[in-house]
């Protein structure tokens, strides 16, 4: 088990000193999913959902979420990103009236820390935007599970099995 770096020497909490780290090209990769009904399905297909396009403003909630998670995630570093992706791919199986979309986001920085908190947190916002964009036809939508796929750059990668 790795030493807790969050904390001083009184034990509060501090944000870590990165600065004797070398920089490096970091990447992350996170996923999560969005599980709705039928009539939330054909809506964002259809781009007939009443907020706008379901997708294009959950693009930009994402976007803009890996960029400001150092002002929501209190520890985080406050990071110029390289560059930032994010993918909606949908998983029907209509006779099981099974429709789900998945995300994938792809963060990239060339810094002394690592991408992976900006990834989760647009995964995150991505997701709560559709929610919020798709409430009216169906509250009983389920988010996630968000997980980290991988991580490059720094000390070592990571890659989920």
């Amino acid at each position: 088990m790795s030493e807790l770096t969050h904390f001083n020497a009184q034990g509060r909490a501090k944000m870590v000193d990165v600065s004797d780290k070398k920089d490096s090209v970091r990447t992350a990769r996170a996923t999560t999913s969005v599980l709705l009904n039928k009539a939330i399905y054909q809506q964002i297909k259809e781009g007939t959902n009443k907020k706008g396009d379901v997708f294009a403003v959950a693009q930009v909630a994402g976007i803009m979420a890996a960029k400001n998670t150092s002002q929501i995630i209190p520890m985080c570093h406050a990071l110029a990103l390289s560059g930032v992706d994010i993918e909606f791919e949908w998983n029907v199986d209509e006779d099981a009236n099974h429709f789900e979309v998945l995300l994938t986001v792809e963060v990239k920085t060339k810094g002394p820390t690592g991408v992976e908190m900006e990834a989760l947190t647009a995964a995150s916002a991505a997701a709560l935007t559709i929610y919020d964009m798709c409430k009216a036809s169906g509250k009983e939508m389920v988010i996630g599970p968000t997980m980290l796929l991988e991580k490059t750059g720094g000390k070592s990668d990571y890659a989920r099995d």
